[in-house]
């Protein structure tokens, strides 16, 4: 009854009051409790009101129903092919869609509608691979702002390979606790070309010099990711380095001399073609024979394995000390493997020595900045006491 006279009353009424009384329909339907007649009537009414002339009526019908699994499924897929300002509450909350749903709105429906999807909570892994294949560049960064997206490696990988040179796209990305340290590593490297670029094109830097300095930061990043990274996910990243020429000898000797073996042995079973566990062996062996036919097996330039012989050397003496192993340059380690290639041919050496004392003004600076910083937070916590 009470339907029916809301029927006969629509049609008279100004847009505004017939948008406040579906949006009161719609809630009826959904949380009183009518009889079975009732119910239909109301969902016909409803039916019904998807031809209003006025957007604003739909709009509230969309608001109204858009989250509640009790929507008639009807209603609310004829409300998600409405325009986007319409279909938007919909395509945001409704549980009432399946994944294939959301993926065909996803490539069908244009920018709005792949924003909205991308913000949804509990994003589907398949729905996530869709935005991240076709979505826009808002899309994409929606969806990795989104904590609560399920988004496989090979998406993440996706995005970064269309958009990864946005700085936007790259910090949301590096921000998400889920992407692997292989495309941590990417990413870096396109902040790092980025910067070169950068101060190229403002003649702050000689292009040279500039793209020097983008490599060993890029080399020094790499560590950090590595020694932040699980196990699990280094040989990955090996990989991942050498097919993209960046498993250089100076890479290696820096994973080497931060402290870092896993890195390290990592790079030189990726390089062999044995196995871990045999790299390891062959490296602890003290009678250090081994060290030898495993770096040249690597392929290693033979000109700097003096410095890698007196860093295992120390290695297996416990030498690494000193804060942020391994993440960072220890500078007691280059100081001694500076002293072990002081008795071997210094022209032969002297690429190898220009690296090392780049390392050792890192290290120093790092140490310096490290100690610097305890002694500041010393201080302030001193300051709490006495207040």
């Amino acid at each position: 009854m009470i339907v029916r006279e809301f029927l006969q009353w629509v049609h008279t009424a100004p847009a505004h009051e017939r948008a406040e009384a579906t949006a009161a329909l719609a809630r009826a339907y959904l949380y009183s409790d009518l009889s079975p007649d009732d119910r239909g009537a109301a969902e016909g009414a409803m039916l019904m009101l998807l031809d209003d002339a006025s957007p604003l009526v739909r709009r509230a019908l969309a608001d109204a129903l858009a989250a509640s699994p009790a929507a008639p499924p009807a209603v609310v897929l004829a409300l998600a092919a409405e325009q986007p300002l319409i279909a938007a509450p919909v395509y945001a909350l409704s549980p009432l869609f399946i994944d294939a749903d959301l993926i065909d709105a996803v490539a069908t429906r244009g920018p709005e509608i792949q924003s909205t999807i991308a913000r949804r909570a509990d994003l589907p892994r398949a729905v996530a691979a869709a935005i991240a294949e076709i979505g826009t560049a808002e899309s994409c960064l929606l969806l990795i702002r989104n904590e609560g997206a399920e988004i496989a490696p090979v998406s993440v990988d996706r995005i970064v390979e269309r958009f990864g040179d946005r700085a936007v796209h790259r910090e949301a990305l590096l921000a998400r606790s889920d992407v692997t340290a292989a495309t941590r590593h990417v990413l870096v490297a396109k902040l790092s070309e980025a910067l070169a670029d950068f101060v190229t094109g403002r003649a702050w830097l000689d292009a040279g010099r500039a793209a020097r300095i983008a490599r060993e930061a890029c080399e020094k990043a790499t560590v950090t990711i590595a020694s932040a990274s699980p196990n699990t996910e280094l040989r990955r990243l090996i990989v991942h380095l050498r097919n993209s020429g960046q498993l250089t000898s100076g890479l290696i000797l820096r994973a080497l001399l931060s402290g870092n073996v896993e890195l390290f042995e990592e790079a030189l079973a990726e390089l062999t073609g044995l196995p871990v566990w045999r790299v390891s062996e062959l490296v602890h062996d003290r009678r250090g024979t081994g060290m030898r036919a495993l770096f040249d097996r690597a392929g290693l330039p033979a000109s700097i394995y003096p410095a890698f012989a007196t860093a295992v050397d120390a290695l297996r003496e416990d030498y690494f000390s000193g804060p942020g192993a391994p993440a960072r340059l220890q500078r007691r380690m280059i100081e001694r493997v500076l002293t072990g290639c002081e008795n071997e041919d210094q022209r032969e050496l002297a690429p190898l020595l220009t690296l090392l004392r780049r390392f050792a003004t890192e290290a120093a600076r790092e140490e310096a900045r490290y100690f610097c910083g305890e002694m500041a937070r010393d201080e302030d916590e001193d300051r709490a006491v006495a207040a």
